[in-house]
């Protein structure tokens, strides 16, 4: 019974602990087929280049620990930048006012979100999805379909703080550290578990799920103009295409992290790190073996096939793997209890 129930647990602890396996394998086979890879430089640009996608997926995080989505954060990035753009380049304002009054705006619209979802009781995906179309022909309205390239102030991607640490991954560093800390040290981030575990009983337990599920849409919307603010200060400008597709990278980084799109699993650290600098390792790596463009090109979906088929694959084998240990507890506990009353007098 000892060995049966240790094999349990060494089978659940691979299955919860997947996403740092899979990284630590993929690391390891791109070193192995290409010695560029494993250097200090290219494991810094490796965090560096994923630095904004990690911001958008801790934001994505909070969203799905809730049970929900939000596949509208490319386009808030692309409402934010362009504004950041046209009032840098068009009408002269200083980096930090614009960078403010952007960010306010990608705020806005997640607050939009917010209101749709848990006010009008819109699916979140209906309303993202949504969101997403309107937010690109805005987006493209504020920059007039033009590619605004910021001023040179702007452009502190390349910097870094003390002549150390590039500035994207200071960023990140920050996001992650305030993400683990309200997830795990708050109450605002225990009800969000609660509620993405169960909502009708997050709900008699006199929890406010209205409330709750606005706010990570507000966070996401927060999380996504802060990733604009770093992507534009590393790419330089702000073009038709700025934020394109990012979503799907957001939500493949925070699944292979090990959050569940089901709601109620998942952690900022190391879950969603180790998943975005995941998919900008498959990323780095394919260009290091110089596969061929187009090939690369397929490998986004895919990954986030995978993504969504280990969640469901793992998910479903962790609640049989427990339940069966509840069994095998509760058949120890009661062997004992009937030995115990045996031997007594």
């Amino acid at each position: 019974m000892n060995a049966f129930h240790s094999r349990q647990r060494f089978i659940l602890t691979i299955l919860k602990n997947t996403p740092t396996i899979l990284f630590v394998v993929i690391f390891i086979t791109f070193s192995l087929l290409d010695q560029r890879f494993f250097t200090w430089a290219n494991f810094e640009n490796i965090i560096s280049s994923s630095a904004f996608v990690g911001i958008l997926a801790v934001g994505m995080t909070f969203v799905l620990l809730t049970g929900g989505i939000d596949l509208s954060v490319g386009a808030t990035m692309y409402i934010s930048g362009g504004i950041l753009a046209v009032l840098l380049v068009n009408h002269h304002w200083s980096v930090l006012p614009a960078i403010l009054v952007s960010m306010i705006a990608g705020t806005l619209w997640g607050c939009l979100n917010a209101f749709l979802i848990s006010k009008v009781k819109v699916l979140p995906f209906m309303v993202t999805l949504g969101t997403l179309t309107a937010g690109r022909g805005l987006g493209l309205l504020i920059t007039q379909s033009n590619n605004l390239a910021v001023p040179s102030e702007m452009r502190f991607g390349a910097d870094r703080l003390f002549g150390l640490i590039p500035i994207p991954i200071v960023i990140l560093a920050f996001v992650v550290i305030a993400g683990v800390i309200i997830l795990q040290w708050t109450a605002w981030g225990r009800q969000i578990y609660a509620m993405g575990n169960d909502p009708e009983a997050a709900k008699k337990a006199g929890l406010n799920t209205g409330s709750l599920l606005a706010s990570v849409y507000i966070v996401s919307g927060f999380c996504a103009s802060l990733a604009m603010v770093v992507a534009v200060s590393q790419q330089g400008s702000v073009s038709a295409s700025f934020g394109e597709g990012v979503e799907f990278r957001a939500i493949a980084a925070s699944v292979l992290g090990g959050t569940s799109l089901f709601g109620g699993v998942g952690a900022v650290f190391p879950g969603t790190l180790i998943g975005t600098m995941l998919v900008q390792m498959i990323s780095t790596g394919m260009v290091y073996l110089q596969v061929d463009l187009y090939l690369q090109d397929m490998v986004s979906p895919l990954v986030i096939f995978f993504a969504v088929f280990v969640d469901a694959q793992r998910m479903s084998l962790i609640k049989r793997l427990e339940r069966r240990n509840i069994r095998v507890e509760k058949t120890v506990v009661q062997a004992l209890t009937e030995k115990k009353a045996s031997l007594a007098p």
